[in-house]
């Protein structure tokens, strides 16, 4: 037996007998080019690098067909040649260059005893080896030698074939744009030898503080390509977000980028040869976004745009916290300069030179935390007094106790303790100049609640009455003896004690106080309403209601309308229930019953009455805030009305009736420099909806058409006539222009844009005229044609002077000679009159209102 074969990697001629295998290759005419490798030659050929390279793309396209998939390797049993046959290399031009090039096997069939169906060795063994021949199927054993056997003869049959390969990669689009204002369109490359996809980027930056603002003006996509509207992105750690695609565009949609950069990334198969997109842009400042209004506070807001300022403010009785004007700051996203401050109530402190404020408990659960301890001292000027006035008070019966002392100090003495006494609301007077309040507070069940008004007062004049939840109107501000203040309440309130009187006055100028103390103001249970709108609240809001409440309120509007009653917050115990009823009094159909907490609704009666029921059965006190209802209500007109519809935006509407009913149009304008989208007018139908949906306003962005021109031609930069587009005009030879050649569509901040000149005119050109008239006369006074003209005269005229001699002669004879006529006539002649008409050439030049004439010779 021969040395045993060396083990060899599959060379790259295996790929090919792979691809020989297969369907689309068999059958192609065979050619030889190259040389075949040396026999275990461990380098592969450039062709067999090119042959892998090919079949490998080859089986990414038809491999699913084969069952091949990538990442698998294909089955060997593919390349098995016809039965007889053995197959050699191939040879390839690089894969990466498109052309043509030669492919190269040889196929040779056996002849003699070893010739039969058993496929021969593919493969040459490498140098060193032995590999022993195929035995036939007649008379299998060991090879035939020249010992054993008679020599074997092989012919080799060399034919040829031109594989063209062709491999395109992704046509790169890619576009950085850095102007204000302009337009992207997709590729247009139907020329291009190239049918490959497409990936195109196209990069949108404007200047820092810009945002960029997109129109879509044309959309025409198939289902293979792909557009992204991206914003952001361009710097590291920023990463674009996406704006829409192409399921989400749609012609005429506007969107718009919130920073400085905007990325459209369209990708496409092919090359598109129609349709495609066609995408305005334009930038616009950009702003800060508007600071969140603080609790228990407010903000002011120069300006939004960078450079702009935020200042906010707390209400009476809470401190800032954090900076208190914020600038809004240019960048490529404008923001504020920090973030913005809060608002909260402080646990206790020192007020010095009081004189109208506000002592608030914190928040449950903050920086205090559950248990509270606040002490707060209160110091007027000298000579005053202080008036405290308790606005709002839930404390827990069992866990929280205020006190108020008449001094500057612990140890002064209490003129309040909420262990011991009902709330004052009255009020309280201190007897000095300040007043100490303290708030304990250990873990309560119920939420805490504390708000307290002080105000200093002169000790020669009454301090200034408050009424909670209602207004107080003086005879004089300073409140001296002899003032009178009037109170009244705000809907939904009424005054405590009822009726008169409800004003008192300022007495006693030796120690001034007022002759009876303040009304309250209180939510009632009950009552009837008939006012066009107002509020209904559960009784004692804002404090929580009391048990065993059985309370009707009649709300009343005019025959014509009906109610629409808003529930803005309801909030009650569980078993408690209200009940509205769609008319006069409780016997009337139920619109709705309401139990526990409850999102805010709208509900509509159908009639101008509408009755309220509050019921809560009796039982043990449940104190503490937001236990209750506030409902707001108003008439509005029937159903047999069509919805309200706004005013557009920079535009208006005017209606030909007060109510919308039926028949009603409603008629829209624009402001100047702004256009109607949609219909002017609309109707309200008698299945009570518009005949239209409504208009809008835009602002005119376009001129009107500026015309042609007489004798002349023009060319535009854009068909639209849009801000910013051209008009350029020309004459047609032998015409002048008058005017302007460049018109100039430019926006106007009120009114629509307009061109920057008028039309111009064409009109003949008088100069050139005069210069052809030049011509002509320089063409007569020639001395070589006047030379040529006398010739020709002089043999025309002296045969005729002759004749015209011959003829007088003869004409003198008859006439003087003989005396008579020569054509038979006798007597005078008279002459009529001789008109000349000059037949000169008389060209029109006309240039604007006149016309001139010019008369050659």
């Amino acid at each position: 037996m021969g040395a045993p074969r060396a083990q060899h990697p599959p060379p790259p001629q295996l790929l090919f007998l792979i691809l020989l295998s297969c369907p689309w290759i068999q059958g192609l005419p065979l050619k030889e080019e190259e040389a075949l490798p040396e026999p275990g030659s461990e380098t592969p050929t450039v062709a067999s690098e090119a042959l892998a390279e090919l079949l490998r793309g080859t089986l990414l396209r038809k491999g699913p067909e084969m069952g091949y998939l990538p990442g698998s390797d294909p089955d060997p049993t593919l390349a098995t040649p016809p039965a007889g046959q053995t197959l050699a290399v191939l040879t390839l031009p690089r894969a990466t260059e498109p052309g043509t090039g030669p492919l190269t096997t040889a196929v040779t069939p056996k002849a003699g005893r070893g010739a039969g169906p058993t496929a021969p060795e593919l493969l040459t063994p490498p140098p060193g080896t032995t590999a022993p021949p195929l035995p036939g199927p007649a008379s299998p054993g060991p090879p035939l030698g020249p010992e054993g056997g008679e020599e074997e003869t092989t012919t080799t049959i060399i034919t040829t074939t031109t594989v063209t390969t062709t491999v395109t990669s992704p046509v790169l689009c890619n576009n950085n744009i850095s102007e204000g204002e302009g337009h992207v369109e997709s590729p247009d490359l139907g020329s291009s030898r190239t049918p490959g996809p497409m990936d195109c980027t196209y990069s949108i930056h404007v200047y820092p503080g810009y945002g960029i603002e997109i129109q879509v003006q044309m959309l025409n996509l198939s289902q293979e390509e792909e557009l992204l509207v991206l914003a952001g992105g361009g710097s590291p750690g920023l990463v674009p977000q996406l704006l829409a695609n192409s399921s989400m565009l749609g012609e005429g949609q506007v969107l718009r980028s919130p920073t400085n950069r905007l990325l459209l990334h369209f990708q496409s198969p092919r090359v598109p040869r129609s349709g495609g997109f066609r995408i305005h842009y334009q930038a616009y400042l950009l702003s800060c976004g508007f600071p969140p209004r603080p609790a228990h506070g407010d903000v002011s807001v120069t300006d939004l745009h960078p450079g702009g300022t935020a200042t906010f403010h707390c209400d009476s009785g809470y401190q800032l916290q954090g900076e208190e004007t914020l600038i809004c700051l240019n960048g490529t996203r404008p923001a504020w300069s920090s973030e913005p401050p809060s608002c909260l109530a402080s646990c206790g402190g020192t007020i010095h030179n009081a004189t109208l404020g506000r002592i608030v408990s914190p928040e449950p659960g903050g920086a205090a935390g559950p248990n509270l301890t606040c002490r707060w001292v209160i110091e007027a000027a000298e000579g005053r007094r202080l008036h405290l006035h308790f606005e709002r008070v839930s404390l827990d019966e069992d866990n929280d106790r205020l006190m108020v002392r008449s001094g500057g100090s612990p140890l002064s003495p209490v003129i309040y303790d909420s262990d011991m006494d009902d709330v004052p609301e009255r009020g309280l007077i201190s007897d000095a100049q300040s007043l100490y309040v303290e708030l304990l507070s250990e873990t309560p069940a119920n939420p805490l609640l504390l708000s307290l008004q002080f105000e200093a007062f002169e000790e020669d004049r009454c301090f200034a009455p408050f009424l909670a939840h209602g207004n107080v109107t003086t005879t004089d501000p300073e409140y001296h003896p002899g003032a009178l203040a009037t109170f009244s309440c705000l809907p939904g309130y009424a005054l405590e004690p009822p009726g008169p009187p409800n004003a008192i006055e300022c007495v006693d100028p030796t120690e001034p106080h007022w002759n009876d103390t303040e009304p309250a103001c209180k939510a009632m249970c009950g009552g009837e309403l008939s006012e066009p709108a107002g509020v209904v609240l559960s009784p004692d809001w804002p404090q929580s209601y009391n048990p065993g409440q059985d309370c009707v309120w009649g709300l009343h509007v005019q025959e014509e309308k009906r109610i629409l009653l808003q529930v803005e917050i309801l909030n009650v115990r569980e078993g408690d229930m209200l009940t509205l009823f769609d008319g006069d009094g409780p016997s009337a159909r139920v619109l709705a019953q309401l139990r526990g907490p409850q999102p805010r609704r709208r509900l509509l009666s159908t009639g101008p009455d509408l009755t309220l029921q509050f019921q809560a059965p009796p039982g043990p006190p449940n104190p503490g805030l937001g236990q209750g209802f506030v409902l707001h209500f108003k008439e509005v007109p029937r159903n047999d009305t069509c919805p309200e519809l706004p005013p557009p935006e920079w535009g208006w509407r005017t209606a030909s009736h007060g109510d919308l009913i039926r028949g009603t149009v409603l008629t829209y304008q624009c402001e100047p420099g702004y256009e109607l989208l949609g219909s002017d007018i609309l109707t309200c139908q008698w299945d009570l909806s518009w005949s239209a949906a409504p208009p809008a306003c835009q602002k005119i962005m376009t001129c009107a058409d500026p015309g042609e021109i007489t004798n002349g031609h023009r060319t535009t930069s854009d068909a639209g006539f849009p801000v910013g587009s051209h008009v350029q005009y020309r004459c047609l030879p032998g015409y002048s222009l008058e005017g302007a050649a460049v018109l100039t569509c430019y926006s106007r901040d009120t009114g629509t844009p307009k061109w920057s000149d008028r039309v111009p005119k064409c009109a003949l050109a008088y100069e050139e005229l005069q210069d052809n008239r030049k011509l002509e006369v320089t063409q007569t006074t020639d001395r070589s044609r006047q030379l040529e003209g006398g010739n020709l005269a002089l043999a025309i005229l002296l045969p005729l002077g002759l004749v015209i001699v011959l003829g007088s002669g003869v004409y003198i004879y008859y006439t003087k000679l003989q005396g008579k006529s020569l054509f038979g006539f006798s007597g005078s002649h008279s002459y009529s009159p001789i008109t000349v008409e000059s037949d000169f050439s008389n060209p029109l030049y006309e240039a604007g209102d006149t016309r001139e004439y010019e008369v050659s010779i």
